[in-house]
């Protein structure tokens, strides 16, 4: 059997105001709780993001565009990251956080794994709860 058998897509326009984390997870429980989000491009009225490093998030005004998106979902929440650039062009990345709040769109693709489930559990090795991967 065909592994892409085993994943169920699902594409997703996430409308003007939505809060991008919020809506994905809201998503992604709604299909099975557990997924990878491979693809999103879009626009933001600003950005929240825990850069490298951080203990805390950082707020950015925007506009920005929405360059990259990707990471995994599961019902413990979300690990994404992605890529933003100001009307200048500068690009931004990190850690997605709650409160980047779309501006005219935003075009995801999800990756369900109804043959898998995702958890987030404290990691002795990072000290930071880390994706566990289990067959069900």
């Amino acid at each position: 059997m065909s592994n892409w058998k085993l994943m169920n897509t699902l594409p997703l326009r996430l409308p003007p105001d939505a809060d991008l984390r919020r809506a994905l997870e809201e998503a992604a429980k709604s299909s099975g709780g557990s997924a990878f989000v491979v693809s999103g491009i879009g626009s933001l009225q600003g950005a929240t993001l825990r850069l490298a490093d951080a203990n805390s998030d950082t707020q950015f005004s925007g506009p920005f565009e929405l360059l990259s998106l990707s990471g995994s979902v599961s019902p413990d929440g979300a690990h994404l990251h992605m890529a933003v650039a100001n009307a200048q062009g500068e690009v931004l990345g990190g850690h997605v956080c709650y409160g980047n709040i779309i501006r005219t769109t935003a075009e995801v693709l999800l990756i369900n794994l109804p043959d898998w489930a995702l958890d987030r559990e404290v990691d002795e090795a990072t000290g930071f709860k880390e994706l566990v991967v289990r067959k069900v």
